[in-house]
């Protein structure tokens, strides 16, 4: 893999047991990483562990199932607390996992929609980031890719408390890349457009509201998991090794059309 080798790296993927998740963990065993696949269910990660590891032990890629919801702290803590007992580090941090209980303007959005957003989103997101930086610190170095949005670019009329969450993870990335620059750890964050996913098949299983959207775009055609993995495993490399509190837009050109 040369320049893109994940050998020897150890990955936390929050909600990487379907979709964008899903695809990062695989794509970064491939590139021969350990990687620890998290979800709520635990039957659910322990497939998706099973399919990556039948997958990629040729590539010398590995995978754990370790079941989270990253909603509360104590899931969280162990989450990092038994990657570090299995593998002793944590040199990637993938924060994916995210909610959107509401669509909708904002005058509608009741309180507590609001409330799951914010702390499902943001401060899981802050939470689960503090929680490894430590670890790459003592091992001087380590990367961070937070999976945002391009919702957070700009206004919306149906998920704007959803695009405030995705600002804030923006700003979350920013922050850690010039706190822990020194230590030799990079912070970037993903914006994806819409790619096919279970979060936005309403959109894309509408061939008329799908044909809608793929005519506003340069690339005439909506994303694939795969095409965010890629940018993933490249911000996780050295390929990617100068950086760092960047919001990549990977959006088929939507953020400039």
């Amino acid at each position: 893999m040369g320049f893109f080798d994940l050998t020897g790296q150890v990955a936390i993927v929050t909600g990487s047991t379907k979709g964008i998740g899903k695809a990062i963990a695989s794509r970064m065993a491939e590139a021969g990483a350990k990687v620890v696949v998290s979800s709520r269910k635990a039957d659910v990660c322990d497939a998706v562990a099973a399919e990556i590891n039948e997958k990629w032990a040729k590539n010398g890629g590995e995978a754990m199932a370790v079941p989270c919801h990253v909603y509360y702290k104590e899931q969280l803590r162990q989450l990092v607390d038994t990657t570090l007992q299995k593998w002793g580090k944590v040199s990637i941090c993938v924060p994916n996992a995210a909610v959107n209980p509401y669509h909708g303007p904002s005058a509608g959005i009741p309180d507590e929609a609001w409330d799951k957003i914010m702390e499902t989103n943001v401060r899981s997101t802050f939470w689960l980031c503090q929680m490894v930086l430590p670890n790459m610190v003592e091992n001087k170095g380590g990367t961070i890719t937070i999976i945002a949005s391009i919702a957070g670019l700009k206004g919306n009329v149906a998920l704007g408390a959803y695009a405030v969450s995705k600002v804030a993870e923006h700003q979350i990335a920013r922050n850690i890349a010039v706190e822990y620059g020194p230590h030799g750890i990079r912070a970037n964050a993903i914006a994806p457009g819409l790619i096919k996913t279970d979060f936005a098949k309403a959109l894309w299983t509408d061939p008329a509201r799908l044909d809608k959207i793929n005519n506003t775009l340069p690339l005439r055609r909506i994303g694939d998991p795969d095409e965010i993995a890629g940018m993933a495993v490249y911000l996780s490399t050295q390929a990617g090794g100068y950086v760092t509190g960047q919001v990549l837009n990977v959006c088929g050109g939507a953020s400039v059309s």
